[in-house]
């Protein structure tokens, strides 16, 4: 006898499925047939299906002999409506294009079944499209500044190589442009889908109708969503706007124009938002119905491009983003500044005293002094008043030189710029993203909603956590490396007071020899008062070297506070929780997933939702928590010692550079007493010459021995106050290349 059936549960798997029976055991295997279809050289699930169109569906599908992987895109009977020419259209487009940024067309072939039905036979792209990409929770504000730039990349060159061929695509978008992850790892954007593409050269216009409505251009927006007749004929430049949404959309992960219920919902006012846009903005939205459109002239400052970019990237998106075709960039000008942007270098640079992370985009053949130029308009800070570091040492950067000179950096390992005064601290820019209201009521459809929403909020939390803690890291490791080079500085100064102090000895120990060597004389007098002085800057040598000394001490005790500091960061967990909590955020996303297409839950199903619910309220409220009292605060600790750290600093550089100062000028009286003793020996010479050339015919045979004796006496004496002349200026000149400093 036959079980009743409402015992019965279903376990399924792909290709099977298993009824059993909870009060005898017993399994039944059903097999499910799969759907497939096939030409003469491929096969595939009807399944396996990649996308879907108006007109066609793409399908993954193998090669029958080798196995490969490729996408078919099946035409439907929707296709067969269009002229015939207009169905071959993309089948020719995609011939004549051979790029590495155009998904290549393998072959045209026909069903099995139905040889009239034509299948394009393509590349698979594996990585899915950049509309894929950027529905990920992790780009919810935008792809990262490296990915941007590849997708910027592969969309010029795979749009200039259309116009190379007199193509315009007509459906450029997030959706149409494919994915593949390259052997390196990097990506590679391709685009695809040329239905709508037509041959069109530059002064040619169409009057046709294509495009996904949010990424059109607004008079063919008025024409094909309003409806409106009109007989304007439009230009290559209709792709230009399709580019600059794609861009937008790609930099900050929502689309530059939206009106208050979205752009499906408020068609008329979508309308109005991209036509009435003022010149120079970028995007418009209307956040309250029937309220006024907020405009934005730049990009916002939640997503994760550098302001060195959004610099460079901010003009080509208000100028092609407009909506007068005399007024938008052609493609020459648009091709220039985008391939600009690309042979940019990007050199990290971050500001000490400041606290704050920059990327400077420079042409690689422009000098350093441009350089210097773009930070100060990053920073505020003059050239004059730039310093820099690199691994550890004083960078010094000529402003005649080439900026391919300069070292290779990293975010972790970027240029130190150093101010040579005291800098105001600015810090990171801390906004927390906006947070989706929790819905109030039991509903699978709003809450899969709201907490997709809620993991791309929580992932831009974590992002903001990591920047808190890697920009303490920086700050600690800059300090130490300044701290070091300080206390070379200190040694240095030590070195020289050494050196003067033997200068200073030397000095008056050829004084007194001077003194018992010649008669006193006007030649001497004014050489008294240098001596006394000199003999009074001995005697406070100490005193300076004292001073030195306390600005180690000092030195040694900011150390200590760094290490506390690296250890507390070092300790840290903060992200690490984060993360967990993310995770468990994930895991109630991806459940409420299955509760949506599910539709309707059962009783215990439905509890579990809404503990789950419970759960992820309280998971965000942790999430925000760790960021506010943990994160932030520690992040404000470090910013405020490090404050403590920059006025230390200067003073003790204030103070080391009076002295080096007041060190230079000695040396300089130095040379002029040298000077002087030489003088003063040559003189005492001259004396002892004309004394001896006197003395010598007059004397008798008993006195000229001891004569000759006093002679030798007093030549040894003038070698040896020659030779530590000659040692003084050697000890002079070791001071002048010390005062110089090493050049790196």
């Amino acid at each position: 006898m036959t079980p009743p059936y409402e015992n019965w549960c279903i376990h399924g798997g792909e290709n099977f499925c298993l009824f059993i029976n909870f009060h005898i055991r017993v399994v039944i295997p059903l097999v499910v047939r799969k759907m497939m279809a096939s030409t003469a050289y491929h096969l595939w699930s009807m399944e396996d299906i990649l996308g879907q169109g108006a007109t066609a569906s793409v399908f993954k599908a193998r090669n029958k002999k080798t196995g490969e992987l490729v996408a078919v895109k099946v035409f439907n009977i929707t296709s067969y409506t269009r002229p015939y020419e207009v169905q071959m259209r993309e089948f020719e487009m995609l011939r004549k294009l051979n790029h590495i940024n155009i998904v290549k067309l393998f072959a045209v072939e026909e069903m099995h079944m139905n040889p009239k039905q034509k299948v394009l036979v393509m590349e698979f792209c594996s990585g899915g499209s950049l509309l894929n990409v950027l529905e990920e929770p992790e780009n919810a504000f935008g792809l990262p500044e490296s990915e941007f730039l590849i997708v910027l990349q592969c969309v010029v060159h795979g749009v200039n190589h259309l116009r190379e061929n007199a193509v315009v695509h007509r459906d450029i978008k997030p959706g149409n442009i494919m994915r593949v992850v390259g052997e390196d790892g990097c990506s590679i954007y391709k685009l695809t889908d040329f239905g709508a593409a037509r041959e069109l050269e530059d002064d040619e216009k169409f009057v046709s109708i294509y495009g996904t409505e949010e990424y059109l251009h607004p008079d063919m927006y008025e024409r094909a969503v309003l409806r409106k007749p009109q007989k304007k004929a439009f230009g290559v430049t209709v792709d230009l706007w399709s580019i600059g949404v794609t861009f937008y959309h790609a930099a900050t992960g929502t689309l530059p124009f939206v009106p208050f219920g979205g752009p499906r919902k408020n068609k008329q006012m979508m309308y109005r938002i991209t036509t009435e846009k003022p010149a120079g903005a970028i995007a418009g939205v209307q956040k309250v119905e029937d309220g006024a459109i907020e405009w934005s002239y730049h990009l916002p400052q939640c997503c994760q491009l550098s302001e060195g970019l959004k610099t460079q990237l901010v003009p080509v998106l208000s100028n092609i983003l407009e909506a007068d075709q005399e007024k938008c960039w052609g493609f020459d000008q648009f091709f220039a500044e985008t391939t600009g942007i690309l042979h940019h270098v990007s050199i990290h640079v971050f500001s000490l005293q400041q606290a704050t992370a920059h990327r400077i985009y420079i042409h690689i053949y422009n000098t350093v002094s441009i350089f210097f130029n773009e930070v100060q308009r990053q920073t505020g800070m003059v050239p004059e008043l730039q310093q820099y570091m690199f691994n550890g040492h004083y960078l010094f950067l000529n402003p005649s030189m080439k900026v391919v000179s300069l070292p290779l950096t990293t975010g972790d390992q970027p240029i130190f710029l150093i101010s040579h005064q005291p800098e105001k601290i600015v810090g990171l820019l801390l906004r927390e993203p906006e947070t989706p209201v929790t819905p109030s009521k039991f509903d699978v459809v709003a809450d899969f909603t709201f907490s997709k929403a809620i993991v791309g909020v929580i992932h831009q939390y974590l992002r903001i956590a990591q920047s808190l803690q890697k920009h303490q890291e920086l700050i600690l490791q800059g300090y130490y490396c300044y701290f070091e080079n300080v206390r070379l500085e200190c040694s240095n100064t030590e070195h020289r007071i050494s050196m003067v102090s033997m200068k200073l000895l030397t000095f008056l120990n050829t004084e007194e020899k001077l003194h018992k060597l010649s008669q006193p004389s006007e030649d001497l007098a004014d050489h008294t008062e240098i001596e006394k002085k000199l003999r009074q800057i001995q005697e406070n040598l100490p005193i300076y070297i004292r001073d030195v000394q306390e600005f180690r001490n000092k030195l040694d005790c900011l150390r200590t506070e760094l290490s506390r500091s690296s250890e507390i960061l070092t300790k840290d967990k903060s992200t690490q929780k984060m993360e967990f909590l993310l995770e468990k955020i994930t895991e109630v996303h991806k459940q409420y997933k299955k509760d949506r297409s599910e539709g309707k839950l059962n009783f215990n199903d439905e509890q579990i939702h809404k503990f789950e619910k419970i759960n992820l309220s309280n998971n965000i409220k942790k999430v925000k928590s760790l960021l506010r009292e943990d994160c932030s605060q520690k992040y404000r600790d470090v910013l405020t010692i490090a404050g403590k750290w920059t006025s230390a600093l200067h003073d003790i550089q204030s103070q080391l550079k009076d002295l080096n100062s007041f060190f230079n000028q000695l040396i300089g009286e130095l040379q002029m007493c040298e000077e002087r003793q030489s003088q003063v020996l040559d003189i005492v010479t001259l004396r002892s010459q004309h004394w001896a050339g006197r003395q010598q015919p007059t004397d008798g045979l008993k006195d000229k021995d001891q004569m000759i004796l006093r002679m030798n006496r007093l030549k040894d004496e003038m070698e040896a106050v020659a030779q530590e002349l000659q040692c003084n200026n050697s000890i002079i000149e070791s001071l002048g290349s010390l005062n110089a400093g090493p050049a790196i």
